[in-house]
């Protein structure tokens, strides 16, 4: 019809005007279309956003997991403890047996502030990584977390991880536990928090924790650096928790807290592990200062120190006849409880080196210490789990 219309001369102006309003509508409609694709591309649909994560746990397993996380179960001895430390506990659905026992003597400050509604979660498995792959199926969490204390029979491995993951089906994040023992075994436990925080996306909480840790460490360097190697204490530990109480001749060759401290620990060069020494050679090294792990009072007798207060040869001692034995909190609890360690190096500092301690009360920077990693001051409480004899002169 249009066509008609423009052959006629007389309607060519009106054939003009018509096909310019007809070719500028069809411009604006492609643009339309064109500006509507464009917002779609620049705003993903939900199902295109990410559902989980691939990350690579401290064994160098490759391990996905999903995003967020929600439900969590923590496998072997002092996996919980790390997850309180990333402030995390909430995503805890159940537990191995240990949280289920009610002690009387409780040397872990987390369970302190958390048994209670710990020990009312469904059971997955025994203490020490004992998976029950059955009981972790029925409670069907998210991922399972698994670590313990490398060379120990309470270790666990990459192995270990994926049996217990082919056998669920739920993703399985393991790690070494480490320590603080040396500079090998510290990245071992900053690696493993590190991945903890990954893969629960708390990433910034885990260098929170790994900051304070250096923070305090060098606190104690720098106040005790300078004393020369002839003038540091002579010390030993004794009685030092490993899997249960001992007596005087358990100890730490690289007992951290002597080492931050610039301490002269005459059971140094035996190795960096939990080692029992003969009592001869406690005799021969004769410290200055005995400083004894209360947890040793579960014994008969009260363990170490009653071995003090009886055996000739030990009442010898110069530190015990100058009243220098000293009692520290247990730290080895199911496995290291490191906010333990760190309140022990200030107590002892303000023992061997009081001038360069004098603005430290302990149990007050114990209380600082409990709080920042498990969320309570403790102190108190945990010290009354042994008679009040961390921190203290022991009289012998």
């Amino acid at each position: 019809m249009y066509l008609l219309v423009c052959m006629n001369a007389k309607y060519s102006l009106i054939c003009a005007t018509v096909l310019g309003l007809l070719l500028a509508g069809l411009l604006a409609a492609a643009g339309c279309v064109g500006d509507t694709q464009q917002g779609a591309d620049a705003t993903p649909a939900p199902s295109a956003r990410q559902s989980e994560r691939t990350l690579t746990d401290g064994f160098g397993r490759s391990v996905t997991v999903p995003v967020p996380v929600e439900s969590v179960l923590c496998s072997g001895s002092g996996c919980i403890r790390y997850l309180v430390y990333l402030q995390a506990e909430d995503l805890i659905v159940g537990v191995d047996s240990i949280e289920k026992q009610m002690r009387e003597i409780e040397g872990r400050p987390y369970a302190l502030v958390h048994r209670e509604w710990l020990g009312d979660l469904p059971l997955f498995g025994e203490f020490r990584g004992k998976d029950d792959p059955e009981k972790v199926i029925g409670i069907g969490p998210d991922l399972v977390f698994k670590t313990g204390s490398t060379g120990t029979a309470y270790g666990t491995s990459g192995a270990e991880a994926d049996t217990l993951q082919d056998r669920t089906g739920i993703p399985v994040v393991a790690f070494p536990y480490g320590s603080l023992r040396n500079e090998a075994e510290k990245a071992e436990m900053y690696s493993g928090l590190r991945v903890m925080g990954e893969a629960i996306g708390r990433e910034d909480r885990a260098e929170e924790v790994i900051a304070y840790i250096e923070a305090i460490m060098a606190d104690l360097e720098q106040r005790t650096a300078d004393i020369p190697a002839s003038e540091q204490k002579r010390v030993y530990v004794g009685g030092v928790s490993s899997a249960g109480a001992h007596g005087i001749i358990s100890t730490e060759p690289a007992y951290p807290p002597f080492l931050w401290v610039h301490a002269d620990n005459v059971a140094s060069g035996l190795g960096t592990a939990h080692v029992d020494v003969a009592k001869e050679a406690i005799v021969d090294w004769d410290p200055e200062y005995i400083f004894i792990d209360a947890g040793t009072t579960s014994m008969e007798n009260e363990g170490a120190i009653g071995q003090l207060r009886t055996d000739t040869a030990l009442r010898g001692l110069a530190a015990v006849k100058n009243g220098n034995v000293y009692g520290v909190l247990p730290y080895n609890f199911y496995n290291t409880n490191y906010e333990t360690v760190l309140a022990d190096a200030y107590f002892i500092g303000t023992v061997l080196y009081p001038d360069r301690f004098e603005d430290i009360d302990p149990e007050e920077k114990a209380d600082e210490i409990y709080a920042f990693f498990v969320g309570e001051p403790v102190f108190d409480e945990l010290n009354g789990q042994y008679g009040n004899l961390g921190f203290s002169r022991i009289e012998v």
